[in-house]
Formats: structure tokens, sequence, C-alpha cells
């Protein structure tokens, strides 16, 4: 329904989409400017750089798509109006992800790509079959990572019920970071994002494999493989945040 209604004016579906594109391109832009006046950031060339940064947009582009509209739950519980939701024989949580589904998001993904098409070719890799697989792997396993921590951050606001400033500081916020070199950050927020919160795994630790770089925290280097494990785990408990959440819901008396 929400597809149907956005293409129902392709002009102003297309200029969202477009707008959606040029807002997130000003952050390479910004990258390109940095690389107008030096040679490396943090040891990484331009292609190394848009390559996290192509990986990284892409993981949160697929993941922001279809879980997005999942941040906007704490209005639902506030108001009362996610009750309506508990009546439908459908699944509350795909009715949340479905609900105000922006296909303009498109954009987003579409930029990235285009960042990381760009990139491949320029990097010093010896391509093999296994370095190409990588590549999709990490945007799937990356998409997991940031989908749970989607989920998680609405499974929180069952609680909190306007915490969507906390989720986004792990979604979009994490997704800023992982754009630039692991070595430009110090090595205690690195641990933080590998330990804590793995966001490291959607691209830092497998690109630091596949373009041959050593690692800062000087892991095991059968490490930067656990992306999937990572991911799995990752959507195992935010599933059962997400239970105790829903099951902890109490409407709001009105």
């Amino acid at each position: 329904m929400w597809m149907r209604s956005a293409l129902a004016y392709r002009a102003s579906f297309l200029m969202m989409a477009f707008g959606n594109f040029a807002a997130n391109a000003l952050d390479f832009v910004a990258i390109m400017l940095m690389f107008s006046r030096i040679d490396a950031l943090g040891g990484f060339s331009l292609p190394e750089v848009a390559f996290l940064y192509g990986t990284s947009g892409v993981s949160l582009g697929l993941a922001d798509l279809l879980l997005g509209s999942i941040e906007g739950l704490g209005r639902r519980v506030r108001d009362g109006t996610l009750d309506v939701l508990l009546l439908r024989p459908a699944p509350v949580f795909a009715q949340v992800a479905a609900d105000r589904f922006a296909l303009r998001r498109l954009g987003r993904i579409t930029q990235a790509l285009l960042v990381l098409g760009w990139s491949l070719p320029h990097l010093p890799v010896e391509w093999t079959v296994g370095r190409v697989l990588m590549v999709p792997l990490m945007a799937v396993c990356g998409t997991a990572i940031f989908a749970a921590v989607f989920t998680a951050g609405a499974a929180f606001q069952f609680w909190a019920q306007d915490a969507a400033e906390v989720q986004n500081s792990f979604t979009y916020g994490g997704n800023a970071m992982l754009q630039y070199p692991p070595t430009v950050f110090a090595r205690e927020l690195v641990r933080g994002v590998t330990f804590l919160v793995p966001l490291a795994f959607v691209n830092w630790l497998p690109a630091l494999r596949l373009l041959g770089r050593p690692d800062p925290l000087g892991l095991p280097g059968w490490v930067d493989f656990l992306g999937p494990v990572v991911a799995a785990l990752m959507c195992t408990g935010a599933g059962l945040a997400w239970r105790l959440g829903l099951q902890a819901y109490r409407s709001t008396g009105s």
C-alpha cells in the first residue's frame, strides 16, 4: 500500500529519492575534499576509504529500507495505537516494519552502491573467487547486524517509549563511524564496536582481511570471518528482546 502511494506521484517520488541520494552523497563529497589535501587517512587511500564507505552504506541502506520505520514504535506505544496492530491477524513486527514503508530510501542504497562499484577496481587487491564472494557476504551480514540493532532499539522503546534517538546513535551514528578506517579512532572505541556493540563486523574486520591490513587490536585472523556468526547471534538476541518487549506491553489504559 505504501509503495503504491509513493509511486502514485512519480515526479514527487523521483525528487524525494534523488534528495535522499544527494543528501547521502554529501558525506562522500566531504571525504573527497579531505583527500584533495592528503594522500592517506589513517594509512588508507581514497579507494580503500570508499570501499569502507560503500559497504557500510549498502548494509545500513538495506536495513533501513526493510526496518527503518520500526523506529516509530515509541510513538505507537505512547498513544496506544499499537493496540490496533495487536488485533490484526499478522505479526506485529512485520506490521511495524511495513508501516509508512519509504521506497525513497533506495536513494541511499544507490549512492552507496555507486561508491562501492567505483572503489572495487581501484583497490590494491588481487581478486580471487573467495575475495569476490566476500563483498556480497559483507553486505548480507552487515544488513543483518544493522537490522538487529534496529530491532533491539525498537524493543527498548516498549519500556523507554521515547528512545528513537538512542537507537539512531547506534545505526546512523555507527554507519558514520564505519565509513572511516578504524586506525583514526581511539583503541577503546574500536574495542567497544568490536566486543560491546559488534558493528566492526559490518565492514571493518572483513575489510582489513580483504585489504591485507593488520588488525589494530591484534585479534587472531579467524575473527575476521565471524561476521555470519555475529549476525546470527545478534538477530537471535534482538528477536528475544522484541518478544520480551511485546509481552511487557500494557497499552495506555485509555
